[in-house]
């Protein structure tokens, strides 16, 4: 089994209030998380209206399925154009044997 966590740090224009940012952010979010089994969170810069810092834990059965599931994932947020992405940092885990 091969698990990756991703950071997605992404510049959302359009927003002037948190109210705005969670309209933008909610959406996306949900997205993610009919694209596959992923655990999908905002995970930092909660207090900002444009900026946000998104959470994506993903699990596969080898490191073929994982690098699928990561490019899938970096085709649907380059999809998005009501968000610009700024970087995404993608951590590889050891699982337990």
């Amino acid at each position: 089994m091969r698990v990756a966590a991703l950071r997605v740090e992404a510049h959302l224009p359009a927003p002037q209030s948190l109210k705005e940012k969670r309209a933008v952010l909610r959406p996306m979010i949900d997205g993610l998380r009919r694209l596959g089994s992923y655990s999908v969170a905002e995970v930092g810069r909660h207090g900002a209206w444009q900026r946000a810092a998104i959470g994506i834990a993903i699990a596969a059965p080898d490191g073929e399925g994982l690098e699928m599931q990561i490019s899938k994932l970096r085709r649907y947020l380059d999809s998005r154009l009501d968000i610009e992405i700024l970087d995404v940092h993608v951590s590889e885990l050891e699982a337990p044997e």
